[in-house]
């Protein structure tokens, strides 16, 4: 197991002088009558070892997946574009980190530059290129390395368009806990005072065990990517541990997961703002719509021309404000509680038996960030502190949970709501901040955590490119819209949210990584490795069931 690290390290450095041979075999290169070296063969030749690497598994469904949740999970340079357009502008360099990915498909490629680069591939490799383009081509172009289109005319224009290398992500220790922060923190923190109401003081230790519990499995997921070379992301490792089936199974609950997270992100417009403007309505033809169903409307109708956007890095730039944005929601609530003297005049229940359930589902939801952890982990420069960067994660947003947990419910007490923002008193200045923090945030949000199940949907669709734009609209229309007749058929924001925690993110965050970490190394793990996995299994199966049954005859009853 430890020589799995040192592998995955040589595996990358042969790309690498594979690239420097590749630059030194093109230097002397017999040069063409336009006065740029001919290189089209080289670069279809490694793009070919690439694509048939044994250790390879970016090869199947979902193909996007490595960038889309790259886009959602940290920022990048801002580049703006609509679907089917090249890019605006490139602004070299990041916030929080330095480069998209560590390879590249040639559908990633940028539209301006494949006219510039001949065509010498054989009708079979265009053939099957021409089957693997999906909706790649809506990706933004990735940072580039080194040109490999050398002129050597000196008297013809500059050549400002180049075909080049990516290259490997190179993020710090403070960017990669950042990252993990902003993953991990947030709308879940909205819920944390309601979950102490549904499960009392003492399960609030429900919180602390499954913060331990999700930053073990955090790090069985290194271990996972560190098997064999080859594996990136969530899905590399199912199809590691369970096949093509096991690849297609956590595709599928990764991007049901962040479907319903957008679901919440309508619901939660729709509460916050509703709660601001009590009395809007609107007037359709003697159909009145509420201030609910009106908000949630035009919080959809706002995201929507976000989702077409065909480059979302300027969007994860502005995200990266999520960390701030929570700072700025806690103080808020602080504030009012400890300076402008709401008071704590509530003692709480000690152990709420019959909603317990529900509170772990809401408690499983704040570790919800499993998806993008291999990312982080195979994004850093020093992968050795993966595991000091979790527990920093982990132990900075813990901290933050609890302290909201606990301020809130001393506050609001037996009459705290789904969302502490929504017992606010309205009349202070920082009530007003807090709302108004948290409806602008999810506007950032919808569109990144969106792109991953758009982008794997259009995946499937024939390789018509004009179509592909055109569908690619449709689809996340369809979304959107969808979006908002859930959220308007389930308004119950803590509801749903704890639905999620335990259906979905007991999967994700517990149970799917023990299982996969025991598929991969069976034959390298020990007895109390193998015990601790299936301890936290049973864990996350109890947890499951018994929150998703309570979860559910809630929401029956709420709707009944």
């Amino acid at each position: 197991m430890n020589n799995s690290v040192s592998d995955q390290s040589f595996f990358i450095e042969s790309e690498e002088d594979d690239e420097e041979k590749l630059s030194d075999r093109e230097e002397g290169e017999h040069v063409g009558d336009d006065g740029y070296n001919s290189d089209s063969s080289e670069v279809s030749s490694v793009e070919s070892e690439q694509q048939n690497r044994p250790g390879s598994y970016n090869t199947t469904w979902p193909q996007s997946y490595r960038q889309s949740i790259d886009m959602y999970s940290s920022v990048q340079s801002p580049n703006i574009g609509f679907l089917g357009s090249p890019s605006i502008s490139k602004i070299s360099g990041s916030f929080l980190s330095s480069s998209l990915t560590r390879r590249h498909t040639p559908e990633i490629l940028s539209n301006l530059i494949k006219p510039l680069l001949p065509v010498v591939a054989d009708e079979q490799q265009q053939h099957e290129q021409q089957q693997r383009r999906s909706s790649h081509s809506l990706l933004p172009p990735l940072p580039r390395k080194r040109s490999h289109l050398k002129r050597v005319d000196t008297d013809q224009p500059p050549l400002k368009i180049s075909h080049e290398v990516a290259l490997p992500r190179q993020c710090s220790y403070g960017q990669a806990v950042l990252n993990g922060i902003n993953v991990l923190c947030g709308v879940g923190i909205l819920s944390t005072p309601y979950a102490v109401k549904q499960g009392g003081w003492i399960g609030l230790s429900i919180l602390f065990i499954f913060a331990v519990l999700s930053w073990y499995t955090g790090i069985l997921l290194r271990y996972c990517l560190d098997s064999q070379p080859g594996l990136e992301t969530y899905p590399d490792i199912g199809q590691a541990a369970f096949g093509k089936v096991g690849r297609f199974a956590i595709s599928i609950i990764l991007y049901v997961e962040l479907y319903a997270c957008c679901v919440e992100y309508i619901i939660l417009e729709s509460d916050n703002l509703s709660s601001l403007f009590p009395n809007a309505h609107l007037n359709l033809g003697g159909y009145v719509l509420g201030p609910e169903n009106l908000f949630a409307l035009l919080a959809t109708l706002a995201v929507l021309p976000t989702v077409w956007l065909r480059d979302l890095s300027i969007l994860s730039y502005i995200s990266a404000g999520g960390v701030i944005a929570s700072i700025v929601v806690v103080g808020c609530l602080f504030w009012v509680g400890l300076v402008d003297q709401v008071g704590f005049e509530s003692k709480g229940s000690t152990l709420n038996l019959t909603t317990l359930p529900v509170a772990i589902g809401l408690y499983g939801y704040c570790y919800s960030g499993h998806a993008v952890f291999p990312n982080i982990y195979t994004s850093m420069a020093k992968p050795n502190q993966y595991p000091s960067v979790l527990l920093t994660s982990f132990a900075i947003v813990t901290v933050m949970y609890a302290g909201v947990a606990v301020m809130g419910y001393s506050m609001f007490g037996e009459t705290t709501l789904s969302q502490f923002t929504l017992n606010m008193p309205q009349e202070l200045v920082a009530s007003k901040i807090a709302l108004w923090t948290t409806v602008v945030n999810p506007f950032t949000k919808y569109a990144l955590t969106m792109s991953p199940v758009a982008l794997s949907l259009e995946e499937l669709i024939p390789s018509n490119r004009m179509k592909s734009h055109m569908y690619a609209i449709l689809i996340r229309t369809a979304l959107v819209i969808s979006t908002l007749v859930v959220g308007l058929s389930i308004p119950f924001f803590g509801l749903l949210m704890a639905l999620i925690g335990s259906l979905l993110t007991m999967l994700v965050t517990l149970i799917l990584p023990c299982a996969c970490f025991l598929s991969i190394l069976k034959d390298k793990v020990s007895r109390f490795q193998v015990s601790i996995c299936v301890l936290i299994i049973i864990i996350g199966v109890i947890s499951a069931v018994f929150g998703t049954i309570s979860a559910l005859s809630k929401i029956v009853e709420s709707l009944s």
